[in-house]
């Protein structure tokens, strides 16, 4: 998977707050979140928009995805969603690797052969 199957994973999953997602699946997610942010700020500054509206469009579409993935990064690592709200432990758990095998989240997302199945609908392969 590259960095985009990532960021269209995430999205495709923007309200599924249960299970567990793994360190590449967030901060490539993040990775290319703040790639498009800056690319928008951009734009919004050469068409002379002081308010940044497309930027503050794209944030507005993008925050609950964020918080999803981030709640199931924190499922990753063993831990309750709500540690996303501590500013630097949390940190901490989005570089931690997740826990193996199965935890209290769900199945470890390394070896959940069922992942390679869902990715793969709608692509010839």
């Amino acid at each position: 998977m590259n960095a985009f199957d990532y960021f269209v994973k995430v999205l495709k999953n923007y309200v599924n707050f249960d299970g567990r997602a793994r360190r590449s699946e967030y901060w490539y997610y993040t990775l290319i979140l703040t790639l498009i942010s800056i690319v928008l700020t951009f734009v919004d500054l050469s068409i002379g928009s002081d308010e940044g509206i497309l930027g503050t469009i794209f944030s507005l579409g993008t925050i609950l995805p964020s918080i999803a993935v981030g709640v199931r990064r924190m499922h990753d690592v063993g831990k309750s969603g709500w540690f996303i709200l501590i500013p630097i432990y949390n940190l901490v758990l989005a570089c931690t690797n997740g826990d193996t095998g199965t935890n209290a989240y769900g199945a470890d997302p390394k070896g959940d052969p069922l992942d390679d199945e869902i990715d793969a609908i709608g692509t010839n392969q």
